[in-house]
């Protein structure tokens, strides 16, 4: 079958730079399952996206869908025709149906399961042509856009007005309508250095011919690699090392189609206020990089990335020069305003705001952070005072202008304040970073009480909206609160805290009642957080190499301390390498699900020697003995995997037990004592995880 490579270009004003990446991957993939769906073979199909341009090259499209051949099942032969051989109703219905004149035309169909009546339809194929617009529409209008615009006289909507588009199939135009404009072969290069059309005579030019002509790099990730490139040597000209955010550098590559990096300077006085207000307003508000020497001190410059290639381009340094100076002076007035207030002034104010209507204001939440930070402070043997002190300032730079100005630098401005008020060093920073992690992989407060404010601040809130029943539905998670639980997580097994988690969310339930706003918290709201807490262990160990059943053998007995279930997991997938998992995994299965048929709920714990009289039973009863003294310092040192690793010496005595031991004998008395014999020994393993949730 002939194959043609196929162009599509949407040509808009400025699209919006932090959706630009979504919509070209939306539109991608919206074409290339409408083409998949049509049955339309292409071998490869590649986005560009730039401000003014969403385009895909499909190539090697097939011309025309392959011609196929369809059958049409009707009713079963002894319901076609009656018992003289004539068709029924049923039949003539069916063959009406199929636009044929008379039963006699249609097919037999015997299959295994019985003889029907059937129809074969030949179906041609449609050209391409023909089917792409419908496509192409149809993918524009799933594109992920919140709120479609309207321009002109016309219908059509979208996210920015369309001004041309390129529908071009082999050398042809495929003449049509999207989006109230009529496909042509002719783009338009960059606005400034070449607003006038050019025209395209094969798919496969596009690219080529805008960069060389119409200076403009169409490719995404080709002309984000330029930004990179020229922002990192136009720095190491000037003696410094350029900070490339990802998300700026994607968020700049989105602005510009042909980037120029220009390098420029600001007043050094700005050094004296916070490096990260400065880089917030650089970045936030100019999409400039920042750039710092060999010892990582920020440098009194900065990068933009300009979308002309300027015959004068010392103007366009100074005017952005001139632009970055009102705001940094801002900055510098709001560092300077906020020093002259003590950050405890605060204090009194988070009462005035509300925290959420049904749980106090942010001075109650405070007020109840406090209490849990001091007491996990003390849990940890670290100093309880400085815990409650930094979860009492830990939101009073809320009400500073610099965070009201730039409110991802929250914590961050925190530690200036109480650095500048005298505050204990430790208790500044852990105003910081009681707010860590912040995103998937972030890093975790350093010190114990940064660790303890910070989980004093995640359960706090789980609780109370559990308690209120606005739990994470679905997409929506308003209060980010499996980032919080996921936090709580890392905070205890990857700092290795021994902490007892449901203790921790029952003290915090006991908050609410004994303070503002003296909200009840019933028992289940403490298991629902702390099941909630533990499901997102999934998510946390998703990218690492734990099976689904292992983490599953460990959650089963929903351990409290954290520390002690990332252990256990770990002894358990070490565990699982051994010659010997297989076997007791097995025995560990049989064990329960005879421990359930026989004794139901209640299961014999104690054990009479006098009844043993089997060797192997005595011989399994003396070595789970020994097993229990050898293994129980290692599980009170935490030692899961060395403990496991002994308890694999079991599977000799336990195989020989069930080869030549009868559980279920008549006498109820040697019946109860062997249960309790399978019993202590399914108990020894539960110490750490249930085996018989292991698969295989």
């Amino acid at each position: 079958m002939k194959t043609h490579d196929l162009l599509i270009e949407i040509g808009t004003e400025e699209l919006p730079p932090k959706a630009l990446q979504k919509l070209s991957a939306a539109f991608l993939a919206g074409v290339r399952a409408g083409l998949e769906e049509a049955g339309l073979g292409f071998t490869a199909a590649r986005e560009y996206a730039a401000p003014r341009r969403l385009a895909l090259l499909v190539e090697e499209l097939e011309e025309k869908q392959a011609d196929r051949e369809s059958q049409r099942r009707g009713p079963a032969l002894t319901a076609a025709f009656d018992d003289d051989g004539c068709p029924t109703r049923a039949a003539e219905g069916f063959a009406r149906s199929c636009g044929v004149e008379n039963v006699e035309q249609l097919d037999h169909l015997e299959t295994d399961k019985g003889a029907w009546l059937a129809y074969t339809v030949q179906e041609t194929g449609k050209p391409a042509a023909e089917l792409i617009p419908a496509i192409v529409q149809k993918s524009l209008d799933g594109l992920p856009i919140p709120k479609r615009m309207r321009w002109g006289a016309g219908s059509a909507e979208f996210v920015r007005p369309v001004h041309w588009v390129v529908l071009l199939f082999g050398d042809k135009v495929i003449d049509t309508e999207i989006l109230g404009v009529k496909t042509d072969r002719t783009t338009c290069g960059h606005r400034f250095h070449h607003p006038s059309a050019m025209t395209l005579f094969e798919a496969r030019a596009y690219a080529p011919l805008l960069e060389s002509q119409g200076h403009v790099i169409a490719d995404f990730a080709d002309r984000r690699e330029a930004v990179r490139a020229q922002v990192q040597e136009i720095a190491i000209q000037h003696g410094g090392k350029a900070v490339i955010d990802p998300d700026l550098l994607d968020e700049v590559t989105s602005m510009v189609e042909w980037p120029v990096a220009v390098f420029g300077n600001f007043d050094e006085r700005f050094l004296d206020v916070p490096a990260e207000c400065l880089i917030s307003s650089m970045k936030g508000h100019q999409k400039y990089f920042h750039v710092i020497d060999d010892k990582g001190a920020l440098m009194p410059c900065f990068i933009t990335v300009s979308n002309i290639d300027s015959k004068d381009i010392d103007q366009v340094r100074k005017g952005n020069e001139r632009v970055i100076r009102p705001r940094l002076s801002d900055a510098e007035f709001f560092w300077q305003q906020d020093k002259k207030h003590k950050l405890e002034e605060h204090a009194k104010r988070l009462y005035t705001v509300v925290f959420q209507k049904q749980l106090g204001t942010l001075g109650d939440k405070v007020a109840r952070m406090s209490a849990l930070a001091g007491s996990i402070a003390t849990q940890l043997g670290a100093n309880a005072r400085h815990a409650m002190r930094a979860a009492e300032l830990a939101k009073c730079d809320l009400l500073t202008e610099m965070v009201f100005e730039f409110p991802e630098l929250q914590g961050i401005m925190g530690r200036y304040y109480a650095g500048n008020d005298g505050e204990d060093p430790v208790v500044a920073q852990a105003i910081e970073d009681h707010y860590l992690p912040r995103f998937a992989g972030d890093r975790l407060p350093a010190d114990v009480i940064g660790q303890a404010v910070s989980v004093a601040d995640k359960l706090d809130s789980l609780v109370g909206l559990f308690a209120i029943g606005q739990p994470p539905t679905g997409q929506k998670d308003p209060y980010a609160l499996r980032r919080a639980a996921l936090g709580v997580l890392r905070i205890c097994m990857e700092c290795n805290l021994d902490l007892d988690a449901r203790e921790l969310i029952r003290e915090a339930a006991d908050n609410y009642q004994s303070l503002a706003p003296k909200l009840s918290v019933p028992e289940a709201t403490v298991t629902e957080v702390f099941d909630f807490i533990l499901g997102r262990l999934h998510v946390y160990y998703a990218n690492q190499d734990f099976a689904a059943d292992e983490i599953d053998a460990v959650l089963s007995l929903r351990p409290g301390r954290l520390r002690e279930l990332d252990q256990r997991l770990r002894a358990v997938a070490a565990f699982r390498k051994l010659q010997e998992a297989a076997s007791l995994s097995a025995a560990n299965t049989r064990i329960t699900n005879i421990l359930k048929k026989s004794a139901g709920d209640t299961w014999p714990t104690q054990i009479d020697a006098s009844l043993l009289c089997e060797d192997s039973e005595i011989t399994l009863a003396r070595d789970i003995k020994l097993m229990h003294d050898k293994v129980e310092p290692l599980l009170q040192r935490g030692d899961y995997t060395a403990a496991l690793t002994e308890l694999a010496a079991l599977r000799k005595p336990v195989d020989a037990f069930f080869d030549n031991v009868m559980v279920m004998v008549d006498d109820a008395a040697v019946r109860d004592n062997r249960l309790a014999l399978l019993n202590s020994l399914r108990t020894l393993f539960l110490r750490i995880a249930d085996l018989s949730r292991l698969q295989g």
